[in-house]
């Protein structure tokens, strides 16, 4: 594909050596009325035509100058191979600030616990392996955090340890599409952060590699993002229980309603795909009469 774009004229640059790349951000730069105007796509997931089909991703597009202008930070970095000027503020960077950042959100719920208040931490990711990270969140149960996993695949992480991991529930999904968003979301004393990110909790994640994690400061679409993660750990159909003992075994519900995360979140944005139709079609009957 590379070569491809090359031919028809297109500047490709690719990774320098030793680095990749696994950020999944675009950039766009548009005048408008004389003057240029930024537009940034962050996602969870790659543009591939494959694999879009079958993968189940997060991605948002943009023009907040908070995230457009670092999106840009990050390009300009991976084009000169100079770090940035400024630090990043709002978007959490692979080989930047991406680990010290998570570090950071855990140890405030951390601290939130301790004073007995509430904290809360869930996470929906691919893999769980990153050995710093698992002792974060062992830190982080001890001190009285419950904290929700949603691991699709690799878990390391041991839950339901009496005074070490009790606090820790983790569920696996896997069914027709693959889970393949990564949510970090965390109480924050009720101002609640969450960043969608290109990053799965490894080691070659959060040390060796160009990653981004994006905060979601839109409430309409923190709560759309919610509703989605509440269905699958409601999910009583594909949700295997991971626990000390690697039974994985499938969780079951005491209620008599199958809940199967994937089709309910089909029919979640279906119905709010026919709100927003019928409010369309108030707005025009109301304009027109």
């Amino acid at each position: 594909m590379g070569e491809k774009l090359d031919r028809a004229g297109v500047r490709v640059h690719y990774s320098f050596p030793g680095v990749k790349v696994h950020s999944k951000l675009a950039l766009v730069r548009r005048i408008e009325n004389g003057k240029p105007q930024l537009y940034a796509y962050l996602s969870t997931g790659n543009f591939h035509e494959e694999t879009a089909q079958v993968y189940s991703d997060f991605g948002i597009f943009t023009a907040d100058p908070r995230l457009t202008a670092e999106v840009s930070s990050v390009f300009s970095f991976l084009e000169n191979i100079k770090p940035p000027k400024q630090e990043f503020e709002h978007l959490l960077v692979g080989k930047f600030n991406l680990r010290p950042a998570l570090y950071d959100l855990i140890d405030f719920e951390i601290a939130a616990a301790k004073q007995n208040k509430p904290a809360y931490i869930l996470i929906k990711t691919n893999s769980l392996e990153d050995k710093d990270v698992i002792r974060k969140l062992y830190e982080a149960s001890k001190a009285g955090v419950k904290i929700q996993l949603i691991i699709r695949g690799i878990c390391c992480l041991v839950p339901g340890i009496t005074g070490w991991s009790e606090n820790i529930e983790v569920i696996g999904i896997v069914d027709r599409f693959l889970e393949h968003a990564r949510v970090f979301l965390f109480h924050h004393d009720g101002a609640e952060r969450m960043y969608l990110s290109s990053a799965d909790l490894m080691e070659r994640n959060l040390s060796y590699r160009i990653e981004s994690a994006f905060p979601i400061y839109d409430p309409d679409l923190k709560q759309e993002i919610k509703n989605v993660l509440n269905i699958q750990l409601e999910d009583n159909v594909k949700a295997r229980i991971i626990d000390r003992n690697d039974l994985n075994e499938y969780r079951r519900s005491g209620s008599d309603i199958p809940v199967r995360a994937q089709l309910e979140t089909y029919f979640y944005f279906k119905r709010q795909d026919e709100r927003q139709k019928d409010s369309i079609n108030q707005n025009f009957l109301k304009n027109s009469s």
